[in-house]
């Protein structure tokens, strides 16, 4: 039998926390034919699990009771090798796991290369001379710097939920919204009103969607309001996904509905 022909069709793992599976995280789980993504922290403050199954239907997802545990040895005998029958292991470089995180990427290579298993460490992606990092991209998404947000994370920061009924005030100035709560754990954005794109039935619309409290109707809860360019419909009920795209302004409080009528037709006329 051909060893380098076997040693390919061995299955690979790739391990990490993968919250919002930025470019750093895709370079991990690249390189290798059928990957099997296992998440070891299941956080999902960037990207929705409901999401994150759609886009990576070879994910795993991990009880961090069950793993939290186990020895380095155990982790990779059990897991690893056990479970998965691992021949190739792809991580970043600063992947730590065992008991008290007390295995580096570094330590896992050599375990494993002594059972002739490959274990390939990733080095840190750069954006804007700095690290591409969940914590950095986090802190972008809570100050409104979307963009960068986006850039880092390879996608545009997205959200699916239910469409929920509202008070229908937008429609009686010409700017009707779906309403919207942004789904348990998602990182809340910086409240404003954001330039976005709406998928409903799988076709995209430009949109612009307000993210807050709503200062001049007050909600109690933070509520995504996104108004729909060219589209009519009824989509109580759906769900309906938004991916946000620029920071245009922050919350406002209105005099008068003339005012808010106003401030919508310009921020209407600045999305191209």
């Amino acid at each position: 039998m051909n060893t380098d022909n076997n040693k390919k069709q061995r299955i690979a793992v790739a391990l990490g926390d993968f919250d919002g599976m930025h470019r750093a995280h895709q370079t991990v789980t690249t390189g290798a034919q059928k990957v099997i993504i296992f998440c070891v922290n299941n956080k999902f403050s960037l990207l929705q699990k409901s999401i994150f199954e759609k886009r990576f239907p070879n994910a795993v997802f991990a009880s961090f009771d069950d793993i939290k545990n186990l020895s380095g040895e155990e982790f990779i005998d059990d897991i690893l090798i056990g479970r998965f029958h691992a021949g190739i292991v792809l991580c970043g470089f600063n992947f730590k796991f065992g008991k008290n995180a007390s295995w580096s990427a570094m330590d896992m290579r050599k375990y494993l290369e002594a059972k002739d298993v490959w274990v390939r460490i990733l080095e840190h992606l750069d954006y804007k001379d700095l690290p591409i990092s969940s914590t950095r991209i986090r802190e972008c998404v809570k100050n409104g710097e979307i963009k960068d947000a986006n850039k880092m994370l390879g996608y545009n920061f997205t959200f699916e939920n239910e469409v929920i009924g509202g008070d229908k005030r937008g429609r009686t100035i010409g700017f009707p919204t779906i309403n919207q709560h942004l789904p348990d754990g998602l990182i809340v954005p910086k409240y404003g009103v954001y330039e976005s794109r709406t998928f409903v039935d799988g076709k995209e619309y430009k949109s612009f969607t307000n993210i807050g409290i709503r200062p001049t109707w007050r909600v109690d809860k933070p509520l995504c309001e996104t108004h729909i360019f060219d589209f009519s419909g009824d989509l109580y009920g759906k769900t309906v996904r938004v991916e946000l795209i620029d920071y245009k302004r922050e919350e406002k409080i209105f005099k008068n509905v003339e005012e808010l009528k106003e401030q919508l037709d310009y921020d209407k006329s600045s999305i191209v």
